[in-house]
């Protein structure tokens, strides 16, 4: 029979400085927000935090996928996944309870909100005008494009309450509904750049069964409306 080694902690081990990874101050869930507060991590500022925090890992894996593919979105989504810590300390700080000098340091500029729609404008030029309904298609980078879009709808709706009760800039929950359109404009455009096919649904009709419908996205825009 075998017995087991047991060892005692050294004098270096029992002086080792506890990371500071954890905390132990959630282990009764509550957490901290910026301003001090503790509540509930089930509270409705913990859930759009919890969301935005998804969509910016999601994010994180379609930039290696456009990084790869080398479509030219890659920068863009490492400023996005900038946006969203910024967005999320506004969240963070609820507007209507924090002291002045905690409100200085978590604005939220409404003019990103601009800036995604000039994106929005140039990358849509460039594709084919839609008319029916995509599925989450078109290659690595545009699928999970697609999956950041559908994550990001999520973090808005979970922080619209948060706008309306001025808990939040509005800007915060007008910028998260900007950045699905975004994201579905850029799946369509890796799509296009990584010469992928898109997917997308016909109606069903009377006369004709539903179908599942594939375009090439590098063809002209003139050629997909012939085929569409």
């Amino acid at each position: 029979m075998h017995l087991l080694k047991t060892t005692t902690p050294s004098d270096k081990d029992l002086n080792r400085k506890k990371s500071t990874v954890y905390t132990r101050t959630g282990d009764k869930g509550t957490s901290s927000l910026y301003n001090g507060e503790r509540r509930p991590k089930n509270d409705s500022i913990f859930h759009a935090l919890g969301d935005i925090d998804e969509l910016n890992s999601s994010i994180g894996i379609a930039h290696h996928y456009c990084k790869k593919a080398r479509n030219g979105l890659e920068d863009r989504l490492i400023s996005i996944q900038c946006k969203l810590i910024e967005l999320s300390s506004n969240i963070a700080t609820p507007r209507i309870t924090s002291h002045e000098n905690k409100l200085s340091y978590t604005t939220f500029d409404p003019t990103n909100v601009d800036t995604l729609e000039s994106w929005i404008d140039e990358l849509d030029a460039q594709l084919p005008p839609l008319k029916h309904f995509i599925l989450p298609s078109g290659g690595e980078s545009a699928i999970f494009l697609h999956q950041c879009r559908s994550i990001c709808r999520r973090a808005e709706r979970a922080t619209v309450g948060l706008a309306e009760n001025e808990k939040a800039n509005p800007a915060v929950q007008r910028y998260l509904n900007r950045l699905s359109d975004f994201f579905f404009v850029a799946a369509r455009y890796a799509a296009k750049s990584d010469g992928a096919i898109e997917n997308y649904y016909e109606q069903r009709r009377k006369d004709k069964k539903s179908n599942l419908v594939t375009r090439e996205l590098n063809e002209s825009t003139s050629s997909s409306q012939n085929i569409l």
